[in-house]
């Protein structure tokens, strides 16, 4: 009965799945990122977010990572990136240094699923966060499961470049504004983000755009101040490969100063 029900439903939504299935416009996809990442339980969260409307369709990869590959889809309201975690045993093996401590998820138990589940709550509710106390990240707009679907970044022939990939006209000036970021994050919405480098800022129609919140822990975490260190500091060594005399002390200061 039940892989009757999971037949059916797949054969709902696999028109709206062209683009990953290696079909029709985007046929230079590789059928195999389908096979690793849309297991049955991702499909199940798939289909209830496209009944929901929150998805129309799923177009062809943004990025890929240890943790998650981002999609491009569309929408009713538009274009929007639907990022899907990995569910296979190895990945999460190292992240909970980021959860444990954090008291917004106590009681948390060790099964595989559960923590992926919490790992996606966590990013949508950290991007909230940030978003709503002035931190240029991207809108989080819903979750189910190991799926998270939010704003795109970039437009119709893909997304914005990350900041390691382009050359910066003013980095002192980039600098500067990135600095303020991590003092909003730190002051005004209480985390430390934990995992600030050139891969997890995009330059987005002429503005840098903080992404990738999951790690991101809240300021009683016993590793906050560590992980706010560590992010000045790679900050820091971005700003003098590009030429910006940046002292590390100066900037970890003006971050937690009131």
């Amino acid at each position: 009965m039940k892989e009757k029900k999971y037949a059916t439903m797949f054969s709902a939504i696999e028109h709206k799945l062209t683009g990953v299935l290696g079909q029709g416009q985007y046929d230079w996809v590789d059928r195999r990122v389908f096979d690793q990442v849309f297991d049955q339980s991702t499909l199940m969260s798939v289909f209830k977010l496209m009944q929901q409307g929150h998805i129309d369709t799923i177009e062809w990869p943004i990025a890929r990572g240890k943790e998650a590959h981002v999609f491009f889809a569309k929408s009713q309201s538009g274009p929007v990136a639907v990022k899907i975690f990995h569910t296979s045993n190895a990945v999460f093996k190292g992240l909970m240094q980021y959860i444990e401590g954090d008291p917004r998820f106590g009681g948390l138990r060790r099964r595989h699923r559960e923590l992926v589940n919490v790992w996606v709550q966590k990013e949508h509710r950290n991007l909230m966060r940030m978003r709503k106390n002035g931190v240029r990240v991207p809108e989080s707009l819903m979750t189910r499961n190991n799926v998270l679907v939010m704003e795109y970044l970039g437009d119709e022939n893909g997304p914005s470049p990350r900041l390691r990939d382009v050359t910066v006209d003013d980095p002192e000036k980039l600098f500067k504004e990135l600095l303020r970021q991590l003092r909003m994050i730190w002051q005004d919405a209480g985390l430390a983000h934990a995992d600030f480098s050139d891969y997890n800022i995009m330059i987005h129609q002429g503005e840098a755009w903080i992404i990738d919140a999951g790690q991101s822990v809240v300021q009683n975490h016993p590793k906050a101040k560590e992980f706010l260190v560590r992010d000045v500091t790679r900050l820091c060594q971005w700003a003098q490969k590009n030429g910006v005399e940046a002292d590390l002390a100066e900037a970890t200061l003006f971050v937690i100063e009131e």
